[in-house]
Parts: C-alpha cells; sequence; structure tokens
C-alpha cells in the first residue's frame, strides 16, 4: 500500500490527458439521443459508478465516464468493460482511435454477470463500436468465469445500479496494434458473427510485419503518377483483406489509365485483383521465367501470360502489355510494374471467397 501512493498523481494526469485526447476533437460531432436522459440527470449514478471504480483500480475509465459518459453509453441500458490501466496509461493512438477502443468495450445490452454466466460459449453481443460484435469464448457457471474475446472477466459486477452495468477485464478485446492501421488493416480485430449472433469465426491474429503493406503500395502508386488504379485499389482493399489474410508478398502491375475505376464495385474488384499476384517477381525474374509462363493472380483461376515483344525481343510482355517501368517501387513485401495500359478482359469467374 505504502509503495503505491506514487502512482494516484500519474493516473490522474494520464487520465485528464486520455480524456481530452479522446473528447477534444472525435467526441464533438457524436449525435444527441434525445431519448436518452442528460448528463445532469444521471450525473449522481455516473458519480457512484466512477467511484466504484476507482476502488477496483480502473482510474482512467472513472475519469472518462465522468467526464464524456457519450462514449459508453448511447442507450437507456448499457454494459461497460472496463480496461486495466495499465493497458491505456502509455497509449499513443490518435484520439478516434481511443474512441473507437473505449466503444468497442461497451454494449447497449445490460449484461450482469449472471446473465453472462447463463449464454452458451460462442454467443455474440453488439458493441457501441459500429458493426462490431465481441464473442463469449469460455463461460464456466460453476466457477463462475467468462472470458470475452478470449479475456477474462477479473473483475465482475464492479457496479449494478439501474440501466448500468460495469465490469473490470483483465486487457483490451482487441490488440490495437497502431501497424494494422499504418497497413491499411481493420483496426479493431473483431471476431465474425452471424446474423442470430453465433460465432463463425474468431480474431485472426496476424503478424503485421509479415503481411504486405498496403497503405505504403497506394502512397507510392499514387506518388508516381498512377493516382486512378491507387484509388481502385483502395476501394477494394476491405475485399482482399478479407479473404488473403496471409497474403505476404505481391505483384503489382500497375497502369497509367485506369478507367474502371467509375465500374461497379464488384466489377472493379475483380479488375484491380486481377493486376495483382500473390508473390514478389521482379522484372529480372520475371524474364528468366519459361516461355509462355503463366502467373496466378488474385482472381480465382484466372492467369497472366508472360511474353517477350514482337518487334523487341527485350520487351517484356503480360497479357501482350508492355512492361514500360520494371521494378518501378519495390520493398521487400512487393515490387510494382509499370505497364502501358490495363489489362483487357472478356470474361471472368466470380471471386469465391
Amino acid at each position: 500500500m505504502a509503495c503505491s501512493w506514487w502512482r494516484a498523481p500519474v493516473y490522474f494526469t494520464v487520465s485528464v490527458l486520455l480524456a481530452f485526447l479522446a473528447i477534444s476533437t472525435a467526441l464533438r460531432s457524436l449525435p444527441r439521443d434525445e431519448s436518452l436522459p442528460t448528463k445532469s440527470a444521471v450525473a449522481p449514478l455516473l458519480l457512484d459508478a466512477s467511484t466504484a471504480l476507482r476502488k477496483s483500480g480502473f482510474n482512467i475509465i472513472a475519469t472518462l465516464l465522468q467526464i464524456t459518459p457519450e462514449i459508453f453509453i448511447s442507450s437507456p441500458h448499457s454494459t461497460i468493460f472496463a480496461i486495466p490501466d495499465s493497458s491505456i496509461a502509455n497509449a499513443s493512438h490518435a484520439s478516434w482511435l481511443l474512441k473507437h477502443l473505449f466503444q468497442y468495450h461497451a454494449s447497449p445490452l445490460q449484461l450482469p454477470m449472471k446473465e453472462l454466466l447463463k449464454k452458451h460459449k460462442g454467443s455474440c453481443f453488439p458493441t457501441l463500436f459500429h458493426g462490431k460484435n465481441v464473442a463469449l469464448t469460455k463461460v464456466d457457471d460453476k466457477q463462475r468465469i467468462v472470458e470475452i474475446n478470449r479475456v477474462l472477466v477479473s473483475h465482475p459486477d464492479i457496479f449494478l445500479d439501474g440501466p448500468l452495468t460495469i465490469h473490470g477485464v483483465l486487457g483490451p478485446f482487441t490488440s490495437m496494434d497502431p501497424r494494422y492501421v499504418n497497413q491499411g488493416w481493420d483496426h479493431i480485430q473483431a471476431p465474425i458473427c452471424d446474423s442470430n449472433l453465433s460465432l463463425v469465426s474468431e480474431v485472426v491474429v496476424v503478424d503485421a510485419k509479415n503481411v504486405v503493406e498496403w497503405t505504403n503500395v497506394i502512397r507510392l502508386l499514387s506518388s508516381k503518377g498512377f493516382v486512378s488504379f491507387a484509388i481502385g485499389l483502395n476501394s477494394v482493399l476491405d475485399g482482399i483483406l478479407y479473404d488473403k489474410v496471409k497474403l505476404n508478398s505481391v505483384t503489382v502491375f500497375a497502369p497509367p489509365e485506369f478507367s474502371f475505376v467509375a465500374s461497379a464495385s464488384a466489377l472493379l474488384e475483380k479488375i484491380v485483383r486481377l493486376h495483382i499476384v500473390p508473390r514478389k517477381l521482379t522484372y529480372m525474374e520475371l524474364a528468366s521465367l519459361p516461355a509462355n509462363a503463366s502467373l496466378s493472380t488474385l482472381v480465382p483461376g484466372h492467369l497472366l501470360r508472360v511474353s517477350e515483344g514482337v518487334k523487341n525481343k527485350r520487351d517484356l510482355m503480360i497479357n501482350e502489355v508492355k512492361i514500360v517501368a520494371p521494378n518501378l517501387l519495390e520493398s521487400k513485401k512487393f515490387v510494382i510494374h509499370g505497364i502501358s495500359q490495363a489489362f483487357e478482359l472478356d470474361e471472368l469467374p466470380n471471386i469465391s471467397r
């Protein structure tokens, strides 16, 4: 007890700074739900809840709950899963990332421990972060153990009063690794649940060091003048990330003009994928391939053919389109070759995921 007195001012300072970081920009745009009680009306409840959180050691969430309850409460009933101070104190995320993190740890349902224990393993329930659910990955009624996204509910029923329930958890429900954001990945790594709120697939944890740096690919394409293709790639990136989770290297054939960018989304995705080979091949490696070699693409069953130029044998052609800027951009995970025009398509099979 004596050795922890110094932590109080540190946590208080961190709490205030985080609160204002999360509030100053992102939260001002939140719409007000007129059906909810005003902040002044629930002030006594929030004060009691914050006091209970502080007694259990959740100082940062206690401060945020008092200053900006809008983060956690957006419906008549709410359940908050308080993240430990140690998981937030050193956070360097932008305010909007912090807001999303806290919203992902709040649900518009009232879920005291007795209700959580009644649910079966694999049940999902919604959070305040739109479109993202959490899943019960362990439920043991006899030992009164509940895990959500494989994180233990370490402090059940910290606060139970009226419409508000608060539990403490051992850590965040998502990694919030900034590398996922920097590389274009969804920053909230949530489980996949079906329409009946049953778990379909748990979070797939991918080492960010071993995936393609898509944000860099798009940025570099734009900087080199391949703007329309960069826009097209950015538009369909979510689909590529969804079904190519472990893709760790690519070759991109980038055309200077990409008129398909205005096409319907399904067609655009197919055409963009046709220009991407799921392995890194430098110009020298392409030139060393056998005559009429085929390359697989991100469109299942659709191949690209490598050949020599008709007029100049030194030219390298892909589907009869000349590579005009070989090895234009290169890293350990990707290489981009500039081509004279976009590949032409007759028929494409449907993308299977």
